[in-house]
């Protein structure tokens, strides 16, 4: 495969991750620009905090870049365990999602650990 790099490249990265991550980020700023519009104080405070909550790991990463590479490599022997249980959690909480009892869960977990509700 012919890799593109540069400008091009940096362009075609962009718009795989906007693609990506548009179905998980669109209804959440919907969300915040929505109460920002109809309140009259909390909505700034929520656009920054979503703002520092998007950008500071991606400037983290990007500032620490040298040390993730070294630990993606020493993570690679790992990759496909990882993928394993990644996907058995996925496919666990998907059945969880389908029978109903996710919703078990969470109100099982916010009344036994109380300060879990206050997080979100």
């Amino acid at each position: 495969p012919r890799q593109v790099n540069g400008p091009v490249g940096a362009f075609l990265l962009g718009v795989a991750f906007a693609f990506g991550w548009t179905p998980c980020i669109g209804p959440v700023l919907g969300s915040i620009l929505t109460v920002t519009a109809t309140s009259s104080g909390n909505g700034a405070i929520f656009l920054g905090a979503y703002g520092l909550g998007l950008g500071v790991p991606f400037l983290l990463t990007a500032i620490l870049m040298g040390n993730a590479a070294a630990a993606l490599k020493r993570m690679r022997r790992f990759g496909v365990a990882l993928n394993i249980s990644g996907g058995a959690i996925m496919i666990g909480v998907g059945v969880l999602l389908m029978t109903g009892r996710l919703q078990e869960i969470a109100i099982w977990m916010l009344t036994t650990f109380p300060a879990l509700g206050a997080i979100g």
